[in-house]
């Protein structure tokens, strides 16, 4: 074939590429934007899908390759999808491969490989049975036509409507309808059983007045094709008019994903969703087993062709499932930041990326939270999103009664119990009395976060990161946490040989120190230290009340409903602020708001207690005077003051390098270019920094590769789009000039 003949078609490949390959299609073959292609790439071959056809290529033809193979066997990649991998790989500034690998990693790839082999063993399996079963028919249809020959003669005799005649009718009718059943039959095996639309009852979610009146309000928004959040009071049933929404959804033809930012989230509000909707519902998420997430992408591509309808209930990564007619999405405790994946690219929001996966699909979005993103809530101030509010609680039972105790205070008049104040031990003593249950807030795992010898100061450190070892029991060991590294306990300091003591209290000490202050209580740790099985074995105990105090992790605090918890409490609540990060105060609030909401769902009041060192700090009393909506206004005012997002853009640019020289002179040079670049960029405001950095992070050495941040901080208007664009030429620029390609990453909108 000529060069003016050939077809050119520009292919994804599941690799970081500022540009997308170019491929020739060998005479003879077609194929078509979506389709799986095999192509060779710098000496090695790789699976990638067909972006577009019929290109002009930019580069010599003589040096385009052809494609190895079309596979055929593999489903395409639909055109929405790929719409979804460019306009995230744009926003997050990364390659759309990096995108596509996320969304079809290798091991998704290979099981799609083997699913299609499976597919064709079953379709020959099939044509087999239809050629059986059609021989049959055939043989059938025979006896039929024998028999009705038989029947006509004996008609045409004399004696022709005897005894004889009514048994050749009755067979030929048992014969006529054995032969409908084999084509019925074939019908099956060839396109399945069609699928009928869902019907379901509304009485099976009841709103209250009010739910009633915000879901109204949601449907507006939906009509003015605006996400719709609802700013809603923890208890409030934010849930059920998910649901309801879901059914409106799904009664019109069209398929509905849920978010949840945990999967200990999901194993709840699975039985709740399910008794609703049944066995259209689909989980996916990273505990499923590979065979379960396969099977559920597998549904939901068939539901295009076959017109089944699906409910999807995921976390983040189920944004990226090929979905088809998509009618609703909702991202339920939107605020939270494990919606935010921090490593490796894109490092995209889920929330965000949700808004934008709606926008592709026409799909509406409802977007729920007690304590909404600041994100949001301007965007709502703004218009962009219809904001509600939900201000009163399924039940009746008052917002939890809030109690600030100070352990400064109580350690000087010996009030303290080692992490517990015996204020806050009489608090639970009682509630235990009285048949209730108790859970405790810890941010921090394991049984000390710090090893410390009192002679020489001596502290064990990782040996791949800047931080502190912590010691975890049962067994004794050491850990690191941010990279994992694990080390035997040995409780004698290397430099002195004196005995080493633990500085401060995880979950471990926690739940230790309560079994000895409340012998009689059923206690329970967890965060995530605690096995799978047992982690939803323990969620279960604890809602049906065989569990009395539950001991954990942020994680304890996030969406769960447990009917008989009337206390609710905080040790160390100071850890919740103490972190470099313009975001503490909200993330602070945020936190202690929703575990305050966990307690105290039905008719009792709940108890909220926190204990802190600093009781005057302004999260506690607003949230104590039960004023959260001024702390909202006080951190938008501070947010606007000082340049921080939702009014500006941030990006933070890191440099990792296992050599700390290199680590600072690459990450000072390149902060000096982006300083001539985007230096002017707030000419009127002296006091924002456009270009902050290089700095130190908290953590600054994480698995060996030392680190340093340079934080870009982007006007939010119309230019911004470009001034990404040019930030993300520019570190380009960078690591072709000086080889340092792999070495920096971008993070846009950094949690």
């Amino acid at each position: 074939m000529s060069g003016k003949d050939r077809t050119y078609i520009s292919v994804i490949l599941p690799l970081r590429l500022d540009w997308i390959p170019c491929y020739g299609v060998p005479e003879g073959e077609e194929v078509l934007p979506g389709d799986w292609v095999r192509v060779d790439f710098a000496g090695r071959e790789y699976l990638g899908t067909v972006d577009k056809t019929g290109i002009v290529p930019d580069t010599e033809q003589a040096r385009i390759k052809d494609i190895v193979s079309a596979e055929r066997r593999l489903w395409p990649v639909s055109e929405e999808e790929r719409r979804l991998w460019e306009a995230v790989a744009d926003y997050y500034l990364c390659s759309t491969g990096e995108v596509f690998k996320a969304a079809y990693p290798t091991m998704k790839i290979s099981q799609a490989e083997a699913l299609a082999r499976m597919q064709e063993r079953e379709n020959a399996r099939k044509e087999r049975l239809s050629e059986s079963l059609m021989l049959k028919i055939q043989k059938t249809e025979d006896m039929i036509r024998k028999k009705k020959q038989m029947l006509s003669e004996k008609r045409d005799r004399p004696a022709g409507k005897g005894k004889s005649c009514e048994i050749l009718e009755a067979s030929i009718a048992r014969l006529e309808e054995k032969a409908g059943q084999l084509r019925l039959k074939i019908e099956e095996t060839r396109h399945g059983c069609r699928p009928e639309r869902h019907l379901f009852q509304d009485a099976a979610i009841t709103l209250t007045e009010y739910q009633q009146k915000t879901y109204m309000e949601a449907l507006k928004g939906f009509r003015e094709h605006k996400p719709v959040l609802i700013k809603g009071v923890t208890g409030s049933g934010k849930t059920e008019i998910y649901l309801r929404a879901a059914m409106e959804t799904l009664s019109q033809g069209k398929n509905v994903l849920y978010l949840v930012p945990e999967i200990a989230v999901s194993r709840q509000l699975k039985d709740r969703i399910q008794s609703v909707f049944g066995d259209i519902l689909l989980t996916f998420h990273s505990e499923e087993s590979n065979a379960a997430r396969r099977d559920t992408a597998e549904k939901i591509r068939k539901s295009g062709t076959e017109g089944s309808q699906y409910f999807v209930l995921g976390t983040r990564s189920a944004i990226f499932l090929p979905h088809t007619r998509l009618g609703l999405i909702i991202v339920d405790e939107e605020h939270d930041s494990s919606y935010k994946q921090s490593s490796p690219a894109p490092r995209y929001n889920g929330r965000d990326v949700a808004v934008m996966l709606a926008k592709i699909h026409g799909a509406d979005i409802l977007l729920g939270s007690a304590t909404p993103s600041l994100e949001s809530v301007f965007n709502g101030h703004c218009g962009k999103y219809r904001m509600l509010t939900l201000g009163k609680r399924y039940y009746k039972a008052d917002e939890a009664e809030t109690e600030i105790i100070d352990t400064a205070a109580e350690r000087r008049k010996n009030g303290m119990a080692g992490s517990f104040s015996r204020k806050l031990a009489d608090r639970i003593r009682e509630t235990l009395e009285c048949g209730e249950q108790v859970l405790i807030l810890r941010a921090r795992r394991a049984f000390s976060p710090v090893m410390q010898c009192p002679s020489c100061g001596y502290i064990p450190k990782c040996p791949h990161c800047n931080v502190s070892l912590s010691l975890h029991k049962s067994p004794d060991r050491m850990v690191c946490h941010h990279c994992g590294y694990t080390t035997a306990f040995r409780p004698e300091c290397p430099e002195c040989g004196t005995a080493l003591y633990g500085i401060g209290s995880g979950t471990q000490k926690i739940e230790e120190e309560a079994a000895s202050l409340f012998p009689g209580a059923r206690i329970a740790r967890l965060d995530s230290d605690t096995p799978k099985t047992l982690a939803a074995e323990t969620i279960k105990g604890f809602g049906t009340g065989s569990i009395d105090i539950l001991i954990g992790t942020q994680i304890i605090s996030k969406g769960f409903d447990f009917p008989g918890l009337t206390l609710t409490a905080v040790i160390s609540a100071d850890s919740l602020l103490g972190v470099q990060d313009f975001r503490a105060d909200e993330k602070a609030m945020q936190a202690l708001e929703q575990l305050r909401g966990r307690c105290g769902r039905r008719d009792k009041r709940g108890r909220f207690i926190i204990q802190t060192c600093r009781p005057g700090h302004p999260v506690y009393r607003q949230l104590a005077d039960g004023s959260s909506d001024l702390l909202y206004e006080t951190l938008l005012l501070e947010r606007k003051e000082f340049g921080y997002p939702p009014f500006t853009r941030i990006v933070n640019v890191a440099v990792k390098d296992p050599s700390l020289q290199k680590a600072e002179d690459m990450s000072a040079r390149l902060a000096s270019i982006l300083e001539q670049t985007f230096g002017n960029n707030y000419p009127e405001q002296m006091n924002i920094e456009t270009v902050a950095g290089p700095f130190s992070p908290p953590v600054d050495r994480v698995a060996g590769y030392n680190i340093r941040i340079i934080r870009l901080t982007l006007k939010k208007d119309r230019n911004l789009h470009d001034a990404k664009r040019r930030l993300s030429a520019t570190v380009a620029a960078f690591e072709r000039q000086y080889r340092y390609a792999g070495h920096i990453t971008l993070d846009v909108d950094p949690d």
